[in-house]
């Protein structure tokens, strides 16, 4: 007799699985690296995109601005027309004049909405003003070293920024002659104070600077900031300012910035402090006539924030793809394993089965026959263990994974708008759903292998108002994007069932998928759900679709159909929703509604009377 052949496990096979696997994971290592490195860009788009989002704030503060200065650039030589003020020139020593006069331009003032208008005489002396009554009147001061004084005089016009020298406040001086006749006998100024504007700006999460032609910080919603300087002055220009009091020099000292240019109109500015630095984008535009430069500074920590988001959720997705993939390798290997031990057996069996009966062809063939049937069932039974093992792990991680890992993502987007606005308490609300959703995956991972069958986790009272409220949170987007309305009374008094909250969660949102799903064809689909109470709980999901036919009710339940086209999905949702409810005691139901359109219910059993305490 021949050495019987001995049983070996197919050690090539298994090399080749792990060179598999280990190939997956370099593919995996290079997709992170590839991602990591693609930072830098995806680092620009948010930033462009962030300072998109304040170009419209840029252009309005800019239109504003100008607006302002147009509309009071008009008011001197208006009131220059006025009689009374060349009277009260030609008669400076009236003392009836000058109360009427005061009182006439502090009514004017408060009807054309600034701040203050006063008369000089040639000499730049104020002979009468709108501020009489504050404490620091401009009477009997002297203004002639201003610019807009001398330049009304020589050039008809004037025009000047700067902090005044009597109140302390920033304002825009628009000057013009007052003439008698053919002769110049006085001047007439109107300020404009800008603090309001400021105000307005210090709503905005982005910082507005406005700078004059010596990169001068005149106005700005950082107060520390006034007067700062974005570049080093020449001594010349010093000098100007100091003789025109039109800034305290002492305040002029540079801030140290450095910008580079990253997109078109768009820089990204770093602006060193004491406290470290400050990094933004910058846009600029300009007011012509007044020499200024105005730029919106967009905070760049929202945008990289999003940044590092979005690198974190293609790694996570990256990694979850090639889990699966090492996951069906080492699943395919065992079973050919299998398979290749069976029929080595099966082979061994044949060998020993002729050698033992050389003489009795007809028991041999018939031993034969019945080894051949053996193996084509057990072909069968392991193809079809293979199929259910496929199944089971194909619905886990398509169905269980895809709706937390969107509602990471539109929770991460959230949460990136709402720092953006400035609205820290609604971000780190979102992170913290964010990080709750990680805990649900890592349980919905740990429980994945026996979801199909009889859970292991525990099941106890479980409130049904906030599951049905989260399953439609997570829901949401999907549910705008299909224009969807939804119909939902949250119970007056909480009902509570026996169940996991986990799971209970992840069938209402299988039920309102498939809902969505049924009424793809309608512009305006509308769901409506009841949670009812008593001693068997009851969520009720119903859609306004076709409705099912009599072949779809029968089969509704069952693994593997569907009525969507190919593609579209594997039929497995109402499957393992059914085997949840089944698993807390319960049951999924399905008929049409007599209005039109089908009903899913899922009916529980009821919490026992401790049921808060238990939650607790």
């Amino acid at each position: 007799m021949s050495e019987p052949a001995s049983l070996s496990p197919p050690r090539p096979r298994a090399r080749r699985t792990r060179r598999g696997i280990w190939g997956v994971a370099l593919v995996v290592g290079l997709a992170i690296a590839g991602i990591l490195a693609s930072y830098p860009r995806i680092e620009r788009y948010y930033l462009r995109q962030a300072g998109a989002e304040d170009t419209a704030t840029l252009q309005l503060a800019t239109q504003v601005l100008r607006g302002a200065l147009e509309r009071t650039e008009a008011l001197p030589a208006l009131i220059a027309e006025r009689p009374i003020l060349r009277r009260l020139l030609a008669e400076p020593e009236n003392e009836g004049l000058v109360p009427f006069t005061n009182e006439l331009l502090r009514q004017a003032a408060l009807s054309l909405d600034v701040s203050d208008i006063y008369v000089m005489d040639t000499t730049g002396r104020t002979v009468a003003t709108a501020n009489y009554r504050t404490e620091y009147s401009f009477l009997g001061q002297s203004f002639g070293f201003r610019p807009y004084f001398i330049d009304a005089l020589n050039a008809g016009i004037g025009r000047f920024h700067a902090r005044g020298t009597t109140s302390g406040r920033r304002g825009y001086f628009f000057a013009a002659p007052i003439i008698d006749a053919t002769e110049i006998v006085g001047v007439v100024a109107v300020k404009l104070t800008l603090d309001r504007f400021e105000t307005t700006w210090a709503e905005s999460a982005a910082t507005l600077v406005v700078t004059d032609t010596n990169n001068v910080i005149f106005m700005s919603d950082r107060s520390d900031w006034h007067f700062r300087t974005t570049a080093p002055l020449p001594e010349a220009a010093v000098e100007q300012i100091a003789a025109t009091q039109q800034y305290p020099t002492m305040s002029l000292v540079p801030l140290d910035v450095s910008a580079t240019a990253f997109a078109e109109g768009m820089e990204r500015v770093e602006i060193a402090t004491a406290d470290g630095s400050e990094d933004y984008v910058r846009q600029t535009s300009l007011i012509a006539a007044a020499g200024w430069r105005v730029s919106i500074l967009t905070p760049t920590g929202p945008a990289i924030q999003r940044a590092w988001t979005a690198i974190f959720l293609m790694s996570l997705v990256v990694v979850v793809l090639g889990l699966l993939a090492a996951t069906i390798l080492g699943r395919r290997a065992r079973l050919i394993e299998r398979l290749s031990e069976e029929r080595s057996l099966a082979a061994l069996l044949e060998a020993r089965v002729a050698e033992r009966t050389g003489e009795l062809k007809a028991e041999v063939e018939e031993r034969r026959a019945t080894a051949d049937r053996l193996r084509r069932t057990q072909a069968e039974l392991v193809q079809a263990g293979k199929l259910a093992a496929l199944g089971q792990m194909s619905a886990a991680l398509s169905h269980e994974f895809n709706q937390p890992l969107a509602a990471v993502k539109s929770y991460a987007e959230n949460a990136g708008t709402f720092l953006d606005r400035g609205r820290i308490e609604d971000a780190r609300g979102n992170i913290d759903r964010i990080s709750g959703l990680a805990d649900r995956m890592a349980t919905i991972s740990k429980h994945l292998r026996n979801f199909a069958r009889r859970p292991q986790d525990k099941t106890g009272p479980v409130p049904l108002g906030p599951i049905v409220a989260d399953a439609l949170d997570l829901m949401a987007p999907r549910l705008r994007e299909a224009g969807a309305r939804v119909h939902y009374a949250p119970p007056e008094a909480e009902i509570w069932a026996r169940g996991g909250r986990v799971r209970l969660q992840q069938v209402v949102v299988n039920l309102l998928g498939n809902a969505l799903d049924a009424m793809d064809t309608l512009d305006q689909p509308r769901i409506e759900i009841t949670v009812t109470g008593g001693p068997a709980p009851e969520i009720a999901v119903r859609d306004a679709g076709p409705g099912l036919s009599d072949d779809a009710m029968a089969q509704a339940f069952d693994p593997f159909f569907t009525t969507k086209d190919p593609g579209q999905g594997l039929g497995l949702g109402l499957s393992i929703s059914y085997n949840i409810v089944r698993d807390f005691g319960g049951r999924l139901s399905a008929e049409n509604h007599p209005e039109g359109g089908a009903i899913f219910r899922v009916t529980l059993e009821a919490a026992p009377d401790n049921a808060e305490l238990a939650a607790e």
